[in-house]
């Protein structure tokens, strides 16, 4: 159990010898071996004893807290990183104009040929599918990539392709699951609600590599400055979003893991959908599968590498692209 998922409302983690305990209403829910956590996913209303905290702290563990809408709202960090020099560096090249366009063309072409092999691997056993469209004018987006000479035109494609797959995507669900296009704040159906949790959690891993790293997540090269947005960390989980979190999301609704009675629907009093969010048994099946994704191995030419593991890799290759200030960045294609 590398990362612990702390669901339910009004528990507490405290920290008792070499154990961490979790309890609700003096009763214990859970005992875990401290040598056994990894990170901590904290979700609503759950405390955590002064105890927990300073071992958790002591021992490098990375501790997230999400509300339970699943949206990030704060990490728990021991130090930040003593690099200054690598701070310096990624900020002398957010200001090279020709260094961002650069890597951002090489994050966008990233995402896109992963989107486009999600299609292709889905086609492979379901051929009466329709992607042609979709397939074709992303193929045509990514020829436009290295034509692009602002960043803001990039955006502009990125985006559009973006509408593309999502188009595709929604062809791809069964079991009486309805996704038209994507919803992000709030989520207003099943799948979009699985999604964003799913990118939430992913930018929280790529957040904490990042600052690990000595790097500062929240100066980014293709997506824009702004208050509170982690950018970096965005920059780097594009090209993951549709090789974990897509794929992951087809797999539970596909293999019928969830099902439409595990989302709870927030309405208006005129029956407005306002936010669909899962329920608490399903998001457990949710964070199960999530870690099997998180922990499958990819085979690279240095050897065998899990996707969690992978973001690491990703966030040195940046780092190399900084200290040079070439730009080649070389994004993770899935195969």
């Amino acid at each position: 159990m590398p990362t612990l998922y702390l669901l339910e409302q009004g528990a507490k983690l405290s920290k008792t010898s070499k154990r961490l305990v979790i309890e609700k209403d003096r009763e214990v829910l859970s005992e875990i071996p401290e040598f056994k956590i990894e990170k901590v996913f904290v979700f609503g209303n759950v405390q955590i004893t002064t105890q927990a905290l300073k071992f958790l702290l002591g021992n490098n563990i990375d501790v997230s807290f999400f509300n339970m809408k699943g949206k990030l709202i704060g990490k728990l960090f021991p130090f930040e990183s003593k690099n200054v020099y690598l701070r310096m560096a990624q900020y002398d090249a957010f200001k090279n104009e020709e260094f961002k366009l650069k890597i951002s063309k090489k994050i966008v072409e990233g995402k896109i040929k992963n989107c486009l092999v999600v299609f292709q691997k889905f086609l492979r056993n379901h051929p009466e599918v329709e992607l042609k469209e979709e397939i074709d004018r992303l193929n045509s987006a990514l020829k436009e990539v290295e034509r692009k000479t602002q960043i803001s035109s990039l955006l502009g494609l990125e985006g559009i392709s973006s509408k593309v797959y999502f188009k595709g995507f929604s062809k791809m669900f069964k079991n009486g699951f309805d996704f038209r296009q994507r919803t992000r704040h709030p989520p207003l159906d099943p799948v979009n609600s699985l999604l964003s949790l799913g990118y939430s959690l992913i930018t929280s891993e790529m957040f904490s590599i990042l600052f690990a790293l000595g790097l500062d997540p929240y100066v980014g090269f293709f997506h824009t400055l702004e208050y509170g947005r982690a950018s970096l960390a965005l920059d780097l989980i594009e090209e993951f979003r549709p090789v974990i979190v897509d794929r992951l999301v087809l797999d539970l609704i596909n293999k019928n893991m969830l099902k439409q009675e595990d989302f709870e629907y927030e309405k208006t009093a005129e029956g407005e959908v306002l936010k669909v969010l899962l329920n608490q048994e399903a998001k457990r099946v949710f964070f199960s599968q999530y870690e099997k994704r998180m922990n499958t191995q990819i085979t690279l030419p240095q050897g065998n590498v899990s996707y969690r593991r992978l973001f690491d890799v990703q966030a040195r290759k940046m780092i190399e692209c900084i200290k040079s200030n070439s730009g080649d960045y070389e994004p993770f294609l899935i195969k």
